[in-house]
C-alpha cells in the first residue's frame, strides 16, 4: 500500500509499505479516506517538532471506513465510517491513574511516535474508533481531531461564563477553539494580525477582535475588561513572545494555557505570575475528548462544515506541503484525500 513518510526533516516520500493485518490487539482494520495537515504535522516536516521521531508516517487526524474487524469486536462493522484516536496510552502510570492518558509517561501519538494516517489503511484498537455522525462527509469530520483540542484546552482552562477569553491568534486551532469555547457562555476577544480572519471570528462568536499589527494588545484589553485584563488567555499563535505577552494581558487570578510545541528558549517573567498568582497550564492533545465533540454535532451545538478550505489527493502530499508552507492567505484548513 501507499503512504507518505518523513525520512528526516525537510525529506517527505511518497513509499511502499505493507498493509497490515489484524492482530489480537489491533483488532479493527480501516481503509483511510481523508487525512487531515496541522501546524505538528508541519512542525515534523520542518523538524522543530521536539516529540516527533523519524523516519515517520505521519498525519494524526484520521478519517476512515472498517473494512474488517477481529474476532469479539462487537461496537463495530465493516461499512462503518470512523475517526481514530491518536494517543495510545499504558494506562498504569502516574498520568493514566490520575486519568490523564494524554500525557502518560510512556505516550505514543500516531503520526508522531508510531506511524499515522497517511497510508492507504491503518490498524488499530476498537475502543480507538468512534462512530461518525451522518451528516458529515468524510473531509469535513477530519475538523473532529482539532475540535477535541479545543475542547481539552477549554477544560484546562476551566472556562466559564463568568470570564473573559482571550484567543491569541485565529488559524485553524484559534478558530476552533472559538467555535468550543462560545458554548461556555464567556466573553470572547479574538487578537491576530490578519484582518479576513478577526472578520471571520466575529462572524462566528467573537465578541471583539484585536488586529495586533495596529492596536496596542495590552492597552486594548485594559478597555475592554474595565482596566482587569483577561480571566483566561489561551496561546493559539505560539510564537516566541506569546506567553510571556499572554501573562502580562492576563489579569489577578487568571489562567494562561500554553499549546505550542517548539524548544526554542522564550522569555518568562516570575514576578508577572507571582504577583498575579496565573496558572500557567499546558494543554496537550485531547483526553478521551472525541465523544464530546461528536455529541455537539449531533446535537446541533457544533457546524465544523465549511472549515476546510483546500485538499489534495494522497499522491500529492509533497505540493499539500509545500502549498501549506507558502502561508497563502486563503489557507484555512487542507486535507489529504484516498
Amino acid at each position: 500500500m501507499k503512504a507518505i513518510q518523513i525520512i528526516k526533516p525537510g525529506e517527505l516520500k511518497l513509499i511502499d509499505m505493507d498493509k497490515p493485518v489484524i492482530t489480537k490487539k489491533d483488532n479493527v482494520l480501516i481503509k483511510m479516506k481523508a487525512a487531515g495537515i496541522c501546524g505538528s504535522d508541519m512542525g515534523i516536516y520542518r523538524g522543530t517538532n521536539a516529540a516527533a521521531t523519524y523516519p515517520r508516517v505521519i498525519g494524526h487526524e484520521m478519517v476512515g471506513v472498517v473494512e474488517e474487524v477481529g474476532e469479539g469486536v462487537a461496537s463495530l462493522k465493516p461499512g462503518d465510517r470512523v475517526i481514530v484516536d491518536q494517543v495510545v496510552s499504558c494506562g498504569h502510570c502516574y498520568a493514566c491513574r490520575k486519568g490523564r492518558g494524554n500525557v502518560c509517561g510512556n505516550l505514543q501519538v500516531r503520526g508522531v511516535h508510531i506511524d499515522g494516517g497517511y497510508r492507504e489503511y491503518i490498524a488499530v484498537p476498537e475502543q480507538d474508533c468512534y462512530l461518525l455522525p451522518d451528516t458529515l462527509s468524510d473531509v469535513e469530520a477530519v475538523m473532529i481531531e482539532p475540535t477535541t483540542i479545543a475542547i481539552q484546552s477549554c477544560s484546562r482552562a476551566g472556562l466559564c461564563e463568568e470570564d473573559v477569553l482571550l484567543i491569541l491568534g485565529c488559524g485553524v486551532l484559534g478558530s476552533t477553539i472559538l467555535k468550543i469555547a462560545r458554548l461556555s457562555g464567556a466573553k470572547i476577544v479574538v487578537a491576530d494580525i490578519v484582518q479576513d480572519k478577526l472578520e471571520e471570528a466575529l462572524d462566528n462568536g467573537a465578541d471583539y477582535v484585536i488586529n495586533i499589527s495596529k492596536e496596542d494588545l495590552a492597552e486594548r484589553m485594559r478597555e475592554l475588561t474595565g482596566g482587569y485584563g483577561a480571566t483566561v488567555s489561551i496561546d493559539a499563535a505560539c510564537t516566541k513572545d506569546s506567553l510571556l505577552t499572554l501573562m502580562e494581558v492576563t489579569g489577578n487570578a487568571g489562567r494562561v494555557i500554553t499549546m505550542g510545541f517548539s524548544v526554542a528558549p522564550t522569555e518568562v517573567n516570575q514576578f508577572v505570575i507571582t504577583s498575579k498568582e496565573l496558572d500557567v497550564r499546558g494543554s496537550r492533545l485531547q483526553n478521551k475528548k472525541f465523544q464530546a465533540a461528536i455529541d455537539l454535532i449531533r446535537e446541533g451545538r457544533l457546524d465544523l462544515s465549511g472549515t476546510v478550505s483546500h485538499t489534495f489527493p494522497l499522491e500529492k502530499a509533497q505540493e499539500a506541503f509545500d502549498f501549506m508552507n507558502s502561508k497563502d492567505p486563503s489557507i484555512r484548513k487542507v486535507v489529504l484525500t484516498f
